[in-house]
Order: structure tokens, then sequence, then C-alpha cells
């Protein structure tokens, strides 16, 4: 294990690799099954995909604040992970379109409700200059599930299994990643920390301004964020077979896995606004990438491409915005940013769809292209904007236990 990084995180990413078989068997499954068998139009898509991650959006925010308010992070996550093991033979049964939307929207629901108590989990159980290491591990071994997971879908449908039947040996994981985090995830202490009499102004507004500035950013950078189900709808265009196009899936997964350890070790040691930042310029390069892209040949690259930037991206902000919090508010926090986050989300899948449909199927990668680079560009600023501590450079001078002092 990585140094400073407890057991605790390492069975929370345990529990994460079965949830993420589970779900990504599903993924690159779900828009060739609208379109191909239920006959959705893409606008179809965006719609189920967007109110899925709405649907996540609305349950972050209450999962986090709930986990807060008992003083315990466990009881949220076993509850959103049993949520979402059980949408999963629901999907099997859905008989077209609307029911699919309503098996995903519960899906969702329980990884929103799980996911920022679970952060909450993983920072409390880490010391805060491991926080890069500790969520980057996490994703790590959350994104070997996602290499993992469309593999055995595309084992069991090259075995003749139809998309219903791959959607109920989905459950399998689900319930194994119930069962590690029942038996084997610890509680750790949700502190509740005095502020000092100089402090009553913040304790009346406990989300730093600090976190705001980076939830305005990743705000703009979210709105163009549209579901993957978009980029595997392209691969399909250009002439990807249904199993070629899981393959680029698991490609993308594969790298995002393999440099997910590094990413926060960068965000350690060069501050995670500043990783974050730099995911983002790759991700303006590959969306541009993908809109001018005509042959599946010129798609791998830019699969991997895609990796490269969910790896700098997807750990760095969770430790970013817990940087930017107290531990008494840190469910919160995490519920607030991410729910935001997924309400963009829906508007960028949703307009995306309208995009792919109305204009073109280059359109929505274009948007997406320039919210991403406009946001890398702002990013930076609010790094150096004064009274931001642990982040940027001047983060390599201070060691670690005088930053742990400091808290």
């Amino acid at each position: 294990m990585p140094k400073g990084v407890g057991r605790n995180v390492v069975w929370m990413g345990a529990v994460s690799f079965f949830a993420d078989v589970a779900g990504e068997m599903i993924a690159p499954l779900l828009p060739l099954y609208m379109t191909a068998v239920l006959g959705a139009p893409p606008t179809a898509v965006g719609l189920v995909e967007g109110a899925a991650e709405l649907s996540a959006s609305v349950f972050r925010g209450v999962g986090g604040w709930w986990s807060d308010r008992a003083g315990a992070r466990k009881p949220t996550v076993v509850f959103g992970y049993t949520l979402s093991a059980f949408a999963k033979p629901a999907l099997a049964l859905a008989g077209g379109w609307p029911g699919l939307l309503a098996a995903r929207f519960a899906d969702r629901a329980g990884k929103g409700l799980r996911g920022s108590a679970r952060d909450a989990l993983i920072a409390a159980s880490t010391s805060p200059e491991h926080w890069g290491k500790a969520f980057s591990l996490h994703r790590a071994m959350d994104t070997a599930g996602a290499v993992a997971g469309p593999l055995i879908g595309l084992l069991l449908l090259s075995a003749g299994l139809s998309y219903r039947a791959i959607f109920l040996w989905a459950a399998a994981p689900a319930f194994a990643a119930v069962f590690v985090l029942v038996s084997r995830v610890r509680e750790a202490e949700v502190v509740k920390e005095m502020p000092p009499p100089e402090a009553v102004v913040r304790s009346r507004a406990p989300l730093s301004p600090r976190f705001w500035r980076f939830l305005a950013v990743y705000g703009l950078f979210a709105l163009g964020n549209s579901s993957d189900s978009f980029l595997l709808l392209k691969g399909r265009d250009a002439g990807m077979s249904a199993a070629a196009v899981i393959l680029a899936y698991v490609l993308f997964n594969l790298v995002n896995a393999s440099l997910a350890t590094t990413a926060g070790h960068l965000a350690d040691r060069f501050g995670r606004r500043l990783t974050v930042a730099a995911g983002m310029g790759v991700y303006a390069l590959c969306y541009l990438g993908f809109a001018r892209a005509s042959s599946a040949a010129a798609l791998w690259p830019l699969f991997a491409l895609y990796g490269m930037q969910a790896a700098l991206i997807e750990g760095s902000f969770r430790a970013a915005v817990a940087d930017a919090s107290d531990p008494e508010n840190r469910g919160l926090a995490q519920g607030v940013f991410q729910g935001t986050a997924g309400v963009l989300a829906f508007a960028a899948s949703a307009l995306a769809g309208l995009l792919w449909t109305k204009l073109s199927p280059s359109a929505p990668f274009y948007f997406g292209a320039a919210c991403a680079a406009a946001a890398a560009v702002l990013l930076p600023f609010s790094v150096l904007t004064p009274g931001s501590p642990r982040e940027g450079i001047s983060a390599l001078k201070a060691s670690a236990p005088t930053r742990s002092a400091r808290r």
C-alpha cells in the first residue's frame, strides 16, 4: 500500500471494484441496447443518462448531509450500495426505455447516497497530506472494476447471452460489494470540532470561499461533460462493432486505472486543483479529436487519451473538495459539490442529445471541448488566490507533520 494509506481505504477500494464490475458490465451495453433493440433515438439516450445523473445528484447532497448529521458514514454507504444492487435485476425487467429510465434512476440514486458519505469516510480514514494518494488509489481500484466489468459483459455476450441476461448476472458482483462493505469496512469517527471565538462568522458559512470558487469553475467543465454513452455511439457510427465498442471502453478504463495512483502522487506534490486543470486541458484535446474523427482507427488513441484525463481529474477533485472543507461538514461539501456537478451533467447529456440530433454528431464534442478549455484556463487562478493552503508549489515547502498540526 502507498505510504499513509490505511486498510480502510483498500477495503473501500475493493467494495468499489465489485460495484464497478457490476455497473460496467451494463454501461457499454445500455446505449447499444436502447438504440438497436428498443429503437430509442439519441435524444432518449441523453434523457436516460442525464436523468440517471440527476438522480445521483439529488441524493449526493442528501447522503452527505445525513452522514454528517448522524455522525456516522457507514450506514449511508451501505444503504446506497444495497439500493444499487437491487436496481441491477430491475434493468432486465424493463420493457422499454421509460422502464429502463426508472431502473437507472434507482441505480444512480443509490450511487448518489453512498458517494459523498464514502468520500468523507475515506478522508476521515487518512491523514490530510495523503488524501491525493488515498482517493487516487480508491479510484484506481474502482476503475479496475471498470476494466473487468466490460470484459465479463463481452464474454457473456459472445457466449450467446442476451442483454437482459447480462443485466441479471450483474447483480452478483453488486451484492458481493455489499458483503465486503458490511464485513470489512470500519466506521471512522466524524470529528465535531468547536470553532474558536474568532471563527463565528465562518461557522455561519461553513463552506469556504475556496470551495465555492472551485465549484464555479468545475461547473463550467461539467456543463460540457456529457455522458460517456455518446462516446460509445460515436464509435458505433464510425463503424465499430459492438465488441469493438466494449473493448474501446475497456481501453479507456485500463488507462484510467493504470495512471490513477501516479496522478494522485502528482496531486499531493503539485496541488490538487492544478492537477484537475491539467486533466481538463487533456479532456479538451480529447473531445476535439472525437469531434473531428471519422474512422474507427482514429478513435482508439482518443479513448486512451480519455482515460488519461479521467485519471488526472477523478481522484484529484475529491481531494480538492476535502481540502476546502472541515471535518464536521466534509460530507456536506462532497454532497453539494458532486450534486451540483451531477445536475449540470444532466443538462450536459440532455443538451448533447439535442446537439447530436439537431445539428450533427460532432456538435456535442465541440461544445464539451470549449467548456473544458475555458475551465482549464480559469482554474489555476483560483489555486493562486491567497488563503488556499496546501495548493500549488508552496505546498512543497510545508512538511506533513506541520500541516497536520495546523489542522
